[in-house]
């Protein structure tokens, strides 16, 4: 009894590690030129370029710290994103409309690859990175949209002031 209870044990570590795996490469950034695509929330911005650094906690209370960062129309910000969690988690910029829209896609199919430089998707124990230029002024969001994080609330407001 006690080797068949070994080798269950033995298949969910091993599954849980290809699992985790298969969504550390689904979800990882490609190497190469970022898409420097305007959004209504703003642009891609080149690291050189950002003005300063805001380091952002995601935990596994399904929760960032800080959820409400104040920037100045036209600043380029680094974003940095601490996964203090057990589980993966992700951080992407986006309108309300927009998230709640890849919200459902992502309920539909978990493993999609995406790649946008608007997102970060980080690991446990692992950081993650944005360049964001926010040249358009309003309230924006981010959200972590892996199915059931962003139904707990794992939610927050950027506010672009205007110059």
């Amino acid at each position: 009894m006690n080797l068949l209870k070994s080798l269950a044990v033995s298949g969910l570590v091993a599954a849980s590690a290809f699992a985790m795996a298969h969504v550390e490469q689904v979800h990882a950034k490609k190497a190469g030129p970022i898409k420097m695509e305007q959004k209504p929330w703003g642009i891609a911005g080149e690291t050189r370029k950002a003005v300063r650094t805001i380091e952002v906690k995601m935990t596994d209370d399904m929760r960032f710290t800080p959820d409400l960062i104040q920037v100045r129309q036209g600043e380029t910000i680094r974003l940095v994103h601490l996964n203090n969690g057990q589980v993966m988690h992700e951080f992407v910029l986006g309108t309300k409309k927009e998230l709640d829209e890849h919200a459902a896609l992502m309920k539909k199919f978990p493993n999609m690859e995406h790649d946008e430089p608007y997102m970060a998707h980080v690991a446990p124990g692992k950081t993650g990175e944005i360049v964001w230029t926010f040249n358009r002024v309003g309230e924006f969001d981010f959200a972590c949209l892996l199915p059931g994080h962003y139904e707990a609330g794992m939610v927050g407001k950027i506010e672009v002031i205007a110059k």
